[in-house]
């Protein structure tokens, strides 16, 4: 795999620490799939994360978001003398630990995430601030100018 310097793109940007750790990350990054995951649209403001965590119990995932970055991790606590006494056949679930790491937009927020049927649905929503929302500013003419000064 070919590696890239992108550092003379950085040198003379200011503020672009974000976009550069995501570069980095994304060159770096070497998934393998586990577990299978989809990202959904559901309206202009509210996105879903599914991912098929069969065989993972509540507690044994865990949910993070730190600096726009959520965590979703599972570990399976295995008891050795049951797993000793078990004869597969065939084992096609996998049960192996994880952790997959979304990079989530500014005003991104986790509402929610609920466990179901094996897939643990992730629920985000953007909350843009009031400050940053769109606003109509009334243009004054010039006699209503003068009749507000007096």
């Amino acid at each position: 795999m070919r590696t890239y310097d992108l550092s003379p793109l950085f040198r003379t940007s200011v503020g672009y620490d974000r976009m550069a750790r995501m570069i980095d990350a994304l060159s770096s990054e070497q998934s393998n799939g586990y577990p299978p995951y989809n990202i959904e649209k559901l309206n202009d403001n509210a996105y879903q994360i599914s991912m098929a965590v069969a065989g993972f119990a509540e507690d044994e995932l865990a949910l993070e978001v730190k600096e726009n970055v959520l965590t979703i991790a599972g570990r399976k606590e295995l008891d050795e003398e049951a797993e000793a006494e078990r004869v597969y056949l065939y084992r096609g679930i996998a049960e192996r630990a994880f952790e997959r790491r979304f990079n989530l937009a500014d005003h991104i927020k986790v509402q929610g995430a609920l466990l179901e049927n094996g897939l643990l649905h992730v629920k985000l929503v953007r909350e843009i601030p009031e400050e940053m929302k769109p606003r109509k500013i009334e243009i004054a003419t010039g006699k209503a100018k003068k009749i507000a000064s007096k």
